[in-house]
């Protein structure tokens, strides 16, 4: 196993640490006489450039400057734990009381299902085939159904991740109704017994309405069939997507109750801040993150590790 967030295939890249101690910031003696305007410059570049978002970063830096004043952050280690409390906050507001790697419990005999939904590209049929390998591994049987009818190759693609999971299947005809499908995997799944009904959806942006309302469709769907579900409904983004990551979230939560993100692409702390931003801008936890290119690489997303990864020292 590779380092949880950093995948094999990815040279080392300098943490948010280091890039804050490559701005001189953790210089006792700067922070002895106070925090001037150019190591406050330096900081927000650093925190905008990892994708913290200007109103997480903005935060940091009023705490970090109040710290200052108060006298209470002298040392190296003293900014170290002030940082990491004030992510750690922002983190928790997304939390909603979820543990990491806790699943919603479902009605006793019914599956537990769990909608992927997310703009084109991101890893929805990854992310469900993961989610899939890791349900196996516990032990349980998980079934995918494929609802993007339309795009060239979709069903074939989460057929082939299925068939080489030993995972069940459903899908549809090319150009069918989408939430037809997710009928018939809700039945499927309710009559073969399985634990966990992944449902992966065709990528779409907000400004699609009928895709939007398509969205809404499949989901009522699923509700009737299997009541009370979705359990999960999840966003999928690009980690790498920046602020747009934090823009996709509040546009699908218009139109979906969203549980919490996967941030697939997830490879280092160099542009780590996305899940503080989301948390603290819309929150919504993150769930999921994806750490390379195989059906194990996909991790619970962990705040203690995440911040061990964000202040490691190389």
């Amino acid at each position: 196993m590779t380092d949880r967030f950093r995948p094999a295939s990815e040279g080392r890249k300098k943490s948010l640490w280091q890039k804050i101690v490559d701005i001189s910031l953790t210089d006792v003696s700067v922070l002895v006489k106070g925090v001037d305007e150019d190591a406050i410059e330096n900081l927000e570049r650093v925190l905008l450039e990892a994708d913290f978002g200007i109103d997480a970063t903005l935060e940091l830096v009023e705490a970090l400057e109040s710290a200052a004043r108060r006298g209470t952050v002298k040392t190296e280690n003293d900014l170290r734990v002030l940082l990491g409390d004030e992510i750690r906050a922002m983190l928790k507001r997304g939390a909603n009381g979820i543990e990491e790697d806790e699943a919603p419990a479902s009605p006793g005999g019914a599956p537990r299902v769990v909608l992927l939904v997310g703009v084109n590209g991101t890893g929805k049929t990854t992310t469900a085939a993961r989610l899939a390998h890791r349900a196996i591994e516990a032990g349980e049987t998980p079934l995918l159904a494929a609802t993007d009818t339309f795009r060239s190759g979709a069903q074939e693609q989460l057929r082939q991740w299925a068939d080489r999971l030993g995972a069940a299947f459903v899908g549809g005809k090319p150009g069918g109704d989408p939430a037809a499908v997710a009928w018939d995997a809700a039945e499927a799944a309710k009559a073969r017994g399985v634990d966990l009904l992944i449902v992966d959806t065709a990528g779409r942006l907000h400004t699609q309405g009928g895709l939007m309302a398509e969205l809404r469709k499949i989901d009522r769907v699923l509700e009737r069939v299997v009541p009370g579900t979705p359990h999960e409904r999840l966003l999928v983004v690009d980690a790498t997507a920046g602020q747009n990551v934090v823009a996709q979230a509040r546009q699908f939560g218009e139109a979906l109750a969203l549980d919490g993100l996967v941030l697939a692409k997830f490879d280092s702390s160099a542009r780590a801040g996305t899940a503080v931003a989301v948390a603290r801008a819309l929150g919504l936890p993150v769930r999921w993150v994806g750490t390379g290119e195989t059906a194990a690489d996909l991790e619970p997303f962990d705040a203690d590790r995440y911040l061990e990864k964000l202040f490691a020292e190389d």
